[in-house]
Protein backbone atom coordinates (compact mmCIF):
# COMPACT_ATOMS: atom_id res chain seq x y z
CA UNK A 1 0.00 0.00 0.00
CA UNK A 2 3.38 2.47 0.13
CA UNK A 3 2.10 3.44 3.78
CA UNK A 4 4.73 3.95 6.43
CA UNK A 5 4.05 3.83 10.11
CA UNK A 6 5.17 6.72 12.37
CA UNK A 7 4.43 5.89 15.83
CA UNK A 8 4.18 9.02 18.05
CA UNK A 9 4.16 9.43 21.85
CA UNK A 10 2.36 12.33 23.61
CA UNK A 11 2.43 12.77 27.17
CA UNK A 12 0.60 16.31 27.55
CA UNK A 13 0.67 17.45 31.17
CA UNK A 14 -1.95 19.53 31.43
CA UNK A 15 -5.62 19.50 29.41
CA UNK A 16 -5.01 22.54 26.21
CA UNK A 17 -4.50 22.68 22.41
CA UNK A 18 -0.70 21.60 21.48
CA UNK A 19 0.66 21.81 18.03
CA UNK A 20 3.53 20.04 16.69
CA UNK A 21 5.72 20.09 13.32
CA UNK A 22 7.05 16.88 12.02
CA UNK A 23 9.93 17.39 9.20
CA UNK A 24 10.03 14.43 7.36
CA UNK A 25 13.48 14.66 4.29
CA UNK A 26 15.47 12.32 2.03
CA UNK A 27 17.82 12.54 -0.51
CA UNK A 28 14.53 14.05 -3.14
CA UNK A 29 11.54 14.99 -0.82
CA UNK A 30 10.45 17.22 2.03
CA UNK A 31 7.62 16.54 3.52
CA UNK A 32 6.06 19.08 6.90
CA UNK A 33 3.09 17.41 9.43
CA UNK A 34 1.36 19.87 10.96
CA UNK A 35 -0.34 18.03 14.16
CA UNK A 36 -2.73 19.37 16.47
CA UNK A 37 -4.01 17.37 19.53
CA UNK A 38 -6.77 18.78 21.69
CA UNK A 39 -6.87 17.22 25.34
CA UNK A 40 -9.41 17.53 27.92
CA UNK A 41 -9.42 16.43 31.38
CA UNK A 42 -11.31 13.32 32.33
CA UNK A 43 -14.43 13.31 33.55
CA UNK A 44 -14.74 16.21 36.38
CA UNK A 45 -17.67 16.09 38.62
CA UNK A 46 -18.83 18.95 41.04
CA UNK A 47 -21.06 19.44 43.74
CA UNK A 48 -23.12 22.68 44.66
CA UNK A 49 -24.73 22.84 47.97
CA UNK A 50 -27.64 25.55 47.88
CA UNK A 51 -29.60 26.89 50.93
CA UNK A 52 -32.05 29.32 50.94
CA UNK A 53 -35.62 29.67 51.93
CA UNK A 54 -38.86 29.20 49.76
CA UNK A 55 -39.72 31.14 47.61
CA UNK A 56 -36.14 33.22 47.68
CA UNK A 57 -33.61 32.51 44.73
CA UNK A 58 -29.86 32.41 44.77
CA UNK A 59 -27.03 32.47 42.11
CA UNK A 60 -24.15 30.42 42.07
CA UNK A 61 -21.64 31.88 39.12
CA UNK A 62 -19.81 28.86 37.56
CA UNK A 63 -16.71 29.60 35.69
CA UNK A 64 -16.00 27.98 32.69
CA UNK A 65 -12.40 28.15 30.67
CA UNK A 66 -12.02 27.82 27.11
CA UNK A 67 -8.16 26.67 26.76
CA UNK A 68 -8.77 25.33 23.02
CA UNK A 69 -7.69 27.13 19.84
CA UNK A 70 -11.87 27.98 18.81
CA UNK A 71 -14.36 29.72 20.71
CA UNK A 72 -17.17 27.66 22.87
CA UNK A 73 -21.04 27.68 22.18
CA UNK A 74 -21.95 25.63 24.94
CA UNK A 75 -25.18 24.85 25.35
CA UNK A 76 -27.17 24.49 28.83
CA UNK A 77 -29.50 21.06 29.89
CA UNK A 78 -30.55 22.17 33.30
CA UNK A 79 -32.85 19.20 34.76
CA UNK A 80 -34.72 19.46 38.08
CA UNK A 81 -37.10 21.58 39.81
CA UNK A 82 -36.41 25.32 40.14
CA UNK A 83 -32.96 25.23 38.64
CA UNK A 84 -32.74 28.57 36.19
CA UNK A 85 -29.79 29.61 33.77
CA UNK A 86 -29.46 30.60 29.93
CA UNK A 87 -29.85 27.58 27.63
CA UNK A 88 -26.73 28.76 25.66
CA UNK A 89 -23.66 30.16 26.64
CA UNK A 90 -20.62 31.47 24.68
CA UNK A 91 -16.63 31.27 25.60
CA UNK A 92 -14.32 32.72 23.07
CA UNK A 93 -11.14 31.01 22.88
CA UNK A 94 -8.34 31.87 25.41
CA UNK A 95 -11.30 33.56 27.52
CA UNK A 96 -13.17 32.90 30.99
CA UNK A 97 -16.95 33.06 31.54
CA UNK A 98 -19.58 32.53 34.44
CA UNK A 99 -22.26 30.59 34.25
CA UNK A 100 -25.31 31.91 36.35
CA UNK A 101 -26.70 29.14 37.95
CA UNK A 102 -29.85 30.11 39.81
CA UNK A 103 -32.11 27.85 42.20
CA UNK A 104 -35.17 29.63 43.21
CA UNK A 105 -37.62 26.73 45.10
CA UNK A 106 -41.41 26.98 45.08
CA UNK A 107 -41.71 24.90 48.50
CA UNK A 108 -39.50 23.56 51.36
CA UNK A 109 -37.83 20.55 50.33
Amino acid sequence: SGAVELPIKFVPQNAGCYHCQILLKSSCDVRVYEIECVVNTDHAEAELEFVTPAYQAVIQDIPISNMSSQDWELQAILEGEGFYGPPVIKVGLGEAALYPLMFKPIAEC
